[in-house]
């Protein structure tokens, strides 16, 4: 097989990543571009040790260190709101690690491997940069939950990470209720509630109204996942891991513009 049906199928997800990575497209594309020049000459191989999507993003990293680019804005300050400008406002080193692992879906090992770093220091990067995340994205939370045990560990989660809960919705009618007072910024939902409502149909009315993010914490993420619907992008199953949970609130928060509306 050639070097360019190897790295074909990975080739968009790495333009994506250094889009991400330096805020740019056009930077990013020049980036990815060089690296896949690199390779074409024989410049530098793709390690045998790793997988080859794994090698791909290693040899874009070796790039950019060689030419020596830095990853701080041109201009000296980054401004804006969006993913793009939260992203420029995380240390370049913690930046990386955050969007290998939260954007690109690789494990902090294989992190560890692109970046040439090692595994505790990958995780300290994360660490760092989820700090930086929650405590420039606190907001308010609006938990459905009707198991009253579960939404208690959830909320000190929530608490934990800086963030405040306005409401505990045990049905779709209190969720929605809860809603109209007062709009959150994040949405924590299960799916089967006390009076055998559902948390997807309440769900579906807030969304109606406003555009929130969402996570589903479930014990049935099989009425979530069956290629019916548009799926959600967070879907935690119980019984779940706090560390799973505060991630997933991070990401959530950080990749959704900010631009919650109310309908007309």
């Amino acid at each position: 097989m050639s070097l360019l049906a190897r790295l074909a199928p990975h080739l968009p997800y790495v333009r994506r990543y250094a889009r991400a990575l330096t805020g740019d497209q056009t930077t990013g594309d020049h980036y990815v571009r060089v690296a896949l020049e690199a390779l074409a000459a024989g410049e530098r191989t793709l390690e045998a040790n790793l997988t080859p999507r794994v090698a791909l993003y290693n040899v874009f990293h070796t790039i950019w260190l060689s030419t020596g680019a830095k990853l701080e804005p041109r201009d000296g300050g980054v401004t804006g709101d969006d993913a793009s400008g939260r992203l420029m406002r995380i240390a370049p080193r913690s930046r990386q690690a955050f969007l290998l692992t939260a954007l690109e879906g690789f494990t902090p090992s294989e992190a560890a491997q692109i970046l040439g770093a090692d595994f505790s220091e990958v995780e300290g990067l994360i660490s760092q940069a989820q700090q930086e995340i929650d405590a420039e994205l606190a907001t308010d939370v609006l938990i459905i939950e009707d198991e009253p045990v579960i939404a208690a560990d959830i909320e000190a989660l929530v608490t934990e990470l800086g963030h405040t809960v306005v409401d505990i919705a045990a049905t779709r009618t209190e969720a929605v209720d809860a809603v109209n007072r007062k709009v959150p910024g994040l949405v924590l939902a299960d799916i089967q509630l006390a009076d055998g409502s559902s948390g997807i149909d309440a769900v579906k009315d807030i969304l109606a109204r406003y555009d929130v993010p969402v996570i589903f914490i479930t014990a049935f993420p099989e009425r979530l996942l069956t290629g019916e619907r548009p799926e959600p992008t967070f879907l935690i199953t119980k019984p779940f891991q706090p560390e799973t949970v505060k991630a997933a609130i991070g990401q959530a928060l950080f990749f959704h513009p900010r631009n919650a509306k109310q309908a007309a």
